[in-house]
This record gives structure tokens, sequence and C-alpha cells, in this order.
């Protein structure tokens, strides 16, 4: 008999089914209900609300077996894990965009526009359906796609169409998801087993399944602090969803408009827009993560506010249009671009605190020595390194057979993938479920290097391959990676495990796209609720246009921000390192420009502040006690928000729990 924390075949299986069945829905449920996502950020709603119910089975199946686990708690894990890393990709993490991507330029090319005659001759060939009435039924729908069966809508769609540009990506795809798993393979010692870096948004599922394993779940669900925090949030939520069903019923306030409080000039204009969320979940994971890391997120968005302010009082506000063409998701001020610089030193940070570890992997991949696995890695770190390199220079090689010069191709895939490992120390590190970038990885690239720095095709395939997978990483796959190899550490076979995280991703994105398609095809894109989708996309084409037919030189006031960025980012890593007193993590200026950190940077302030009460007027124990009063917030949230996505496929709208 197989110990508790084996991964046994019935967890994968169980978790490939559930995660790509919540791919097949994803693409109705959140772009034709318009119902609450079923992903939604790195601690999705729906493999999470799977997990808490599947968690009560488990814990009776062993009553009723007396004792025999059906699932255990590794069981459990694994299962969640899985869904977690597929959730995405039906959804922000690839084809909530994808289609409307492939086909922009073609379908919204005009006379005004002049699409047809700038951007359309630099379209790769393969990249794009070649066929103009295969991309009109896309947005139109097939001819009564409404009456029809999902089997008929998939017998209609158009494969021999779709298979060449859906083949050509698969490969970019493929090759990107394979270095993220050697990226998450390589790093992943060092971060688990060399740093003990603290996950905090494990922490709920582990103590979930900890109690079916050592039989006390019902001891740990009738806990009354957990009690207290479920409470807060069923109650918060149930008289808010019944509000938003029935207008007459009055609702409580989780959204407070600060900004008219703040004047429009002096120290504090740069709060005229601050906006106070009251998101119980988010509460309970701040007070999870560590509480240098919870001060440092909101201490930080308040000094950007002030930083504002301070340019305003010395009458050196630079306007936004000082920025140029930027591709930055939510970069809207040239302050901003203080984060290029900063995420560029954090990288060298993370690299020089694992250099012992690169430096041993570097010398046995080269002796190719590929045994000694530690807990928490799949394969050899060794391995892994070829791999990166190996898929990398796929990656590379790719790009350049679709007319990208070499040069600008190694460049861009080193900006892409240096963004996305910070962005995954962010978010794992800082237990941040809803994360956004402030600027692009291109954008650094055109700051110091001007639009000059691609040729014209090459500046069309960076924006397109970038708004792809690497722009909006609010459920990226790395991040998902790097939590599944900590839930992996210690448990066998690896090998086991591994295979359902390959075979999960490969069928997660054909399902989606079959979905999505499906979807598509059925209703018509133009009839679905993808007005933010499409307005994304269309940018991304009107910025390559703008910098084709108006080059741009590097921009000097980007630049500037940019090196004061790395000046503050390296002065916060060298405090960090050398003074054991320093109270703030360089984690928090990374955040201190994202959308993500203007909802949540409350959340953050009260889950410190009850930390910091309880540790010091409690001690451990107390902190330890009370911290089931937050996750009943957590979970209180997490299962009202999987019950209103319930009720949203039936009545067509639903009451959003949680940030969409």
């Amino acid at each position: 008999m197989k110990a508790a924390g084996a991964i046994r075949a019935r967890a994968v299986v169980l978790g490939l089914v559930l995660g790509l069945g919540v791919c097949a829905v994803t693409p109705l449920n959140n772009l034709y209900y318009g119902a609450t996502p079923l992903g939604g950020g790195h601690f999705p709603l729906a493999p999470f609300f799977v997990l808490a119910w599947l968690t009560v089975l488990a814990a009776v199946l062993g009553r009723l077996f007396r004792g025999k686990a059906v699932l255990t708690g590794t069981d459990l894990m694994i299962v969640w894990m899985l869904m977690v890393v597929v959730s995405g990709v039906a959804h922000t993490g690839l084809a909530r965009t994808f289609f409307i991507n492939l086909t922009a330029p073609l379908h919204f090319a005009s006379a005004g526009n002049q699409w047809n005659t700038v951007l359309r001759p630099l379209l790769p060939a393969g990249w794009y359906p070649g066929d103009d009435k295969t991309v009109e039924t896309l947005y139109n729908g097939l001819a009564g796609g409404y009456t029809m069966s999902w089997t008929q809508v998939l017998a209609a769609i158009p494969w021999k169409a779709w298979a060449g540009p859906i083949a050509t990506w698969g490969v970019f795809i493929g090759l990107c998801f394979f270095v993220m798993l050697c990226l998450a393979n390589l790093f992943s010692r060092q971060w688990i087993s060399n740093e003990r870096m603290n996950f905090p948004l494990l922490r709920v599922p582990e103590a979930l399944t900890g109690a079916v394993d050592s039989g006390g779940l019902a001891a740990f669900l009738t806990d009354r602090f957990l009690l207290a925090g479920l409470l807060v949030s069923v109650l918060l939520h149930t008289i808010n969803g019944i509000g938003f069903y029935d207008p007459s019923v009055p609702q409580i306030p989780t959204l407070i408009l600060a900004g008219p409080y703040f004047p429009k000039t002096g120290l504090f204009s740069g709060f005229t827009k601050l906006k106070i969320y009251f998101y119980p979940a988010f509460i309970g994971f701040a007070y999870l993560t560590a509480r240098q890391i919870s001060l440092s997120f909101w201490v930080f968005f308040l000094l950007g506010g002030l930083f504002y302010g301070f340019l305003d009082i010395i009458g050196q506000q630079v306007p936004s249009a000082a920025l140029g063409v930027t591709f930055g998701p939510t970069l809207t001020m040239p302050e901003e671009t203080q984060m290029i610089g900063a995420y560029g030193v954090f990288f060298l940070f993370l690299v020089w605190l694992g250099r012992e570890h690169l430096w041993l992997t570097a010398k046995n991949a080269l002796r190719f020595r590929f045994g000694g696995t530690d807990a928490a890695e799949w394969v050899g770190a060794p391995l892994s390194l070829w791999g990166l390199f190996l898929g990398g220079g796929a990656l590379v090689a790719w790009s350049v057979s679709f007319g990208m010069p070499l040069g600008q191709a190694v460049l861009l895939f080193g900006a892409f993938f240096m963004v996305m490992l910070v962005a995954s120390r962010i978010i794992c590190q800082g237990g941040i479920a809803y994360f956004t970038l402030t600027a692009a990885p291109t954008d650094g690239l055109l700051a110091f290097g001007g639009s000059g720095i691609f040729s014209h095709m090459g500046l069309l395939m960076a924006a397109v391959m970038q708004k792809v997978l690497f722009v909006d990483l609010r459920e990226s796959l790395l991040p998902s990676l790097f939590h599944a190899a900590k839930v992996g550490e210690g448990r066998r076979p690896k090998y086991l495990y591994l295979a359902g995280i390959v075979v999960a991703l490969a069928l997660a994105v054909g399902i989606s796209f079959a979905a999505m398609l499906a979807v598509c095809h059925k209703y018509g894109l133009r009839d679905l609720q993808v007005d933010w989708e499409t307005q994304t996309v269309t940018t991304v084409y009107e910025n390559v246009q703008r910098l084709i037919e108006a080059p741009a030189r590097p921009n000097t006031t980007t630049i500037g921000f940019t090196l004061m960025g790395a000046a503050v980012m390296f002065a916060l890593v060298i405090a960090y390192q050398r003074f054991y007193w320093w109270p703030i993590h360089p984690l928090g200026y990374l955040t201190m420009y994202s959308s993500a950190m203007r909802i949540m940077w409350f959340s953050f302030f009260l889950g410190w502040l009850c930390n910091h009460l309880t540790l010091r007027y409690g001690g451990i124990a107390l902190m330890k006690r009370v911290r089931l009063l937050f996750i009943g917030l957590i979970l209180g949230d997490f299962l009202m928000g999987g019950i209103f996505a319930i009720i949203g496929l039936w009545t067509g709208q639903s009451y959003l729990v949680l940030p969409n």
C-alpha cells in the first residue's frame, strides 16, 4: 500500500478530467454568459471550489470505508494543482484573445486605418487564416448556429482553414510551455529547498487536505475562528448577492471612492483616483503572507501616489504623452517606467541569490551529469538547463523562420522570460492571487533602442507574440508551475506528476481552442462579451502601425525613470541583504504601479495590521490560532463565488464575488 504522501495515478487522472472539464466550459461561461470567471487569477475559483467539496467527499468516503483512503490529502493536492495549471489556458492565460489576435488585422482592416497597406504585407505567412470567409464566419457565426447542437457546430467549423495557423502557433505555444517547465525546474531547488520560500497561496489547500490525512476535517471545519471568518464572507456576499438580483435590497458597500477627498494639486494629488476595495479573501491571503512583504505592498503603493504629488510640487510633472507608444497593459504615466529598471535589477538579484546553485548546475550540465534530483525537482537541474537553452534556441529559430532577425529574436525572448520569472517570484512569494504587469517586456527594449531596434516585420511579430503569452499575466502558466513544484516537494513518483502536467497542458490547449472556436461559430464573436479583448488586441496593431509610420527614437524620459527604478531597486536589495532590521522588502516596489495593487492595497494593509497586532500582543500561539479566521475568510469568499457562478449560469447574469 502506498504512503499518504505518494502520488497516485487516480489523482492524476481525476485532476486531468476535472481540469479539462473546466477548460471546456470556460469560454461559454466567461464570454457568452458573462458569468463569474471560473479562473481569474493564480488562485482560481473553479479548482478551489471543486477541491473544497472533494475534501468533504474524501472525508465522508474515508468514514464509509472505515479509514481506507479513497482520496488522500496528497491526492487532493495533486488534483487541485492539475486543475490550477490548466485553468488559465482556456481564458486569459492563452485562449481569451488568441483568435481575435489571429484575425484582427484581417477583419478590422479598412480604407480608413490602411491596415491592408501598412500591416498586411508584414503578416507572417502561416500565422493567420488565409481565407477571408473563414474570418467572417468566426465573427458572424454559422448560419443557424444558435439552433445547432454542439456536435453539429463542431462538425461545421472550417477546420481545414484553421489547421495551419493552429499548428504553427501550437509549435510556439508548446515551446514556450516547455521553456517555462525548464525554468520552474531550474529555480525550484533554489526557491523551495535553499531559500525555503513561503508560498502563501498554498496555505489554505494544504490546511484543508492536511486535515483529511489527520482525520480531523470535522474539527477543522467547526473551529470557531474558521466559522467566524466564514460567516463574515457568507453574510457579506449573501446580502450583496440578493441586492444584485433584487435592487430593493440594500447592499453593503465593498468599494469606497476615496479620491474626491484629496486635492488635485500638491503632495496628495496622486490619490485623486484612490479606491478602497474590501475583499475578504485578499485580506486572508495578506495575513498568510510574510509581514515584511505585506507591509511593503501597501507602503510602496502609497509612496507611488506621494511621488506623483512630489513631482507636482517641484513642477517636474511629465505629461503622459512623453511615454510615446507603449504596449504595457496599465502603463499610463512616465514615472511608472521605473518598473522597467526595477525588474531588470531584481532579476539580477534572483540570479545572484542562486549563483551557487546555478554555477553547480552549469558545471554538471557541461559534464552531462544529470543525476541527483532535489525533493522539489521533477528532473535534475542540469537537464532542465539544457532544456532551457534548447527550447529557447528552438523559439528563436521558429521566429527567424518567419522573418525576425536573429539578434532581435534572442533579445526579445530574453526579455520575455526575464519578466516572467520576476513576475512569478512576486506572485508566489507575495501571495498575490490577482496580478498585472505595469510595463510590457517590449517597452524597455523600445525605450532604449527606439523602434529601430526591430525591423518592421520584427516589430509586428514581437507585439503579436507578446500579446499571446507575455503581457497579461493574470492567469499565466509559470507561477502555477512553481506552485506545482512546491506541491510535489518530497512526493513521488515524480515522473507520474510531470507526465500529468505535460499531458494536461497539451490537452488543455487543444480543448480550449476547440471550445473557443465552437462558442464563436455558434453565436458569432461579435455577439460575445469581448469588448475588452477586441479593444486590447486592436490597440496592439494600431501601436505597431504608429511605430512603422512614425519611427520612435530612444526615449530619454523613459530611460531616466528606468535608471531611477534600477537605482532604487539596487538600494532596496542592498538594504534588504545587509541590514537584518530593514523592514521593507524589494518585492513591494515591483508592484507600486500595478493595477492589481490599486485593488488589493487596502486588503494587504488590513492583513498586515491584523498579523502585526496578533503577533505583538498574543505571540506566535495567538497568531497561529487566529490564522484560521483568515482561512475562513478565503474559504467563504471562494465558496460563495462558486455558488454565484452556478446561479449565474441559470439567470444569465452573475454577481461577482472576486475581481474580473
